[in-house]
């Protein structure tokens, strides 16, 4: 699979940052798209510029972003919030759910086989009572239910080396005691640039070329399938990635 194009939402997050520069440094991938309501400063990026298309885009208006126009091969969404950084339940799932699957649909070419990666979280469950994983899970099924030739959803668990700003006791504490569990456990985190890597090998095999040792799974109903990778699959297939 090689000469390939790639779109990515989200590449200015915790992880869409490592995507993008595995997209970037990847002699598989000739063209690559970062498309979001903001875009990476180019003056920090050293390997790959000249294959880099950015644009930025207003997800109220995608009709007007030109998604479709790429026709990308494989479409990565590390797209994503939290509660607190949306400042309500509603504008969460505006953006953690709503933008992704109407991002994901608006980029989709019904005549091209394209394969869909998303960056979900550990825990997903659309019957969740607690509003993250529920939204998670939620998501997970409705980009199923658009239709990809195939789409692949990673599980992480906490994910170290993300950067993100702590804004209490309790949060400040999670880091160290993740890193300590993680000791006893493959299931309890990853470091963002391992996720970036394995995201970026999912996506050049897809599902049917997986690797055994990564025990990916399928789930989902009849015509809505997805392969689902967790922490430890994503481990290992970064590993094998090397």
């Amino acid at each position: 699979m090689s000469g390939k194009t790639a779109l990515l939402l989200g590449a200015t997050g915790a992880v869409g940052k490592k995507v993008l520069t595995e997209l970037l440094r990847s002699p598989d991938f000739t063209k690559v798209a970062e498309y979001g309501r903001r875009v990476t400063d180019v003056g920090a990026i050293t390997t790959g510029k000249d294959k880099l298309v950015q644009k930025t885009i207003d997800f109220e208006k995608l009709g007007e972003s030109g998604l479709k126009d790429g026709k990308w091969d494989v479409v990565f969404i590390a797209l994503g919030t939290t509660r607190n950084a949306a400042g309500s339940a509603e504008a969460f799932e505006k953006i953690d759910r709503e933008y992704v699957l109407n991002a994901a649909r608006e980029a989709k070419v019904d005549t091209l086989d394209q394969r869909l990666v998303y960056v979900s979280s550990a825990g997903a469950n659309s019957k969740s009572s607690f509003l993250y994983p529920r939204s998670k899970g939620l998501t997970e099924n409705g980009l199923a239910a658009l239709g990809y030739n195939d789409t692949i959803i990673f599980r992480p668990g906490f994910l170290a080396g993300a950067g993100r700003p702590q804004s209490n006791l309790a949060a400040s504490a999670l880091p160290p005691v993740a890193s300590f569990l993680s000791l006893f456990s493959n299931r309890i985190q990853i470091q963002t640039a391992t996720l970036a890597k394995s995201i970026i090998k999912a996506g050049l095999l897809g599902s049917s070329e997986l690797p055994a040792a990564v025990r990916a799974t399928k789930e989902g109903q009849e015509g809505a399938t997805f392969t689902v990778i967790d922490n430890p699959g994503a481990l290992t297939l970064a590993a094998e990635s090397k």
